[in-house]
């Protein structure tokens, strides 16, 4: 699911990454928004913003904005990065990047008690979530081949919008590949807005400890890539020996 870059990934593991982080995303972006007043998973909204607090001359505010658009950029800079330069190495190249997201997430629900409204704190706050949120787009989009995008929907509700255009005016032969890239967007929106619903609902119940959900979220992900290969390999293996005794006792 993670590991999987190029020809060797497939429809599948776009689906199952689809699942887990596009969900993991909804929920810190509305239990973000709970907690600091920010949308924490996209930089669109945060550009009028900063318009906004030029044209007024709030000019400390403008740099706190100016610091998230930044921070998310950075955050995106990051595991880009990393899994070229740790080509070799697959594994690592996606797990230190979701480590380091596991962490932010971790600090966040322990010390978002702390949180005051004032600007410094919201600096801090936000700003780690934007970083790890751009991380986090970076890294599925760079994994999936810019297939799977997981912290915003303005991109996918634009793809479903020209993939169910073409469904409609293609012929029957070429529809299989259109269903199955409108099924993908629509696995995407949908758990994005499961996310966003359960982060929200649960935060107003556990308040700043619903940030552990979605780390939680992440270290499943990697276990069960991590896991998942061994357990196939070992399988294959017994298969091999199998066949191997078999064909000996003949």
């Amino acid at each position: 699911m993670l590991r999987h870059i190029g020809r060797k990934r497939n429809y599948k593991h776009n689906l199952r990454l689809a699942v887990l982080l596009c969900f993991t995303a909804g929920m810190v972006n509305a239990a973000g928004f709970f907690a600091f007043s920010v949308l924490t998973t996209n930089v669109t909204g945060h550009a009028a913003l900063l318009a906004y607090k030029l044209a007024t001359g709030n000019l400390r505010a403008a740099r706190m904005v100016s610091l998230w658009l930044l921070l998310f950029l950075l955050g995106a800079f990051f595991p880009g990065f990393f899994v070229e330069k740790e080509a070799k190495n697959q594994k690592r190249g996606y797990t230190i990047p979701i480590i380091l997201e596991i962490i932010i997430l971790v600090l966040v629900g322990s010390f978002g008690y702390t949180f005051d409204h004032s600007i410094i704190k919201t600096e801090y706050f936000a700003g780690s979530l934007l970083f790890a949120m751009g991380m986090q787009n970076a890294l599925v989009s760079t994994i999936s081949g810019s297939v799977v995008r997981t912290t915003h929907l303005t991109g996918m509700f634009t793809d479903l919008g020209i993939d169910l255009c073409t469904l409609v005016s293609a012929s029957q032969k070429n529809t299989v590949t259109v269903r199955k890239k409108i099924t993908l967007r629509l696995v995407i929106i949908f758990f994005f807005l499961t996310g966003c619903i359960a982060g929200g609902y649960i935060f107003l119940q556990c308040r700043y400890f619903t940030f552990y959900l979605p780390a939680a979220v992440l270290v499943f992900t990697l276990f069960y890539d991590i896991f998942r290969i061994r357990f196939s390999k070992m399988m294959h293996r017994i298969k091999l020996e199998k066949t191997t005794t078999v064909a000996e006792n003949r």
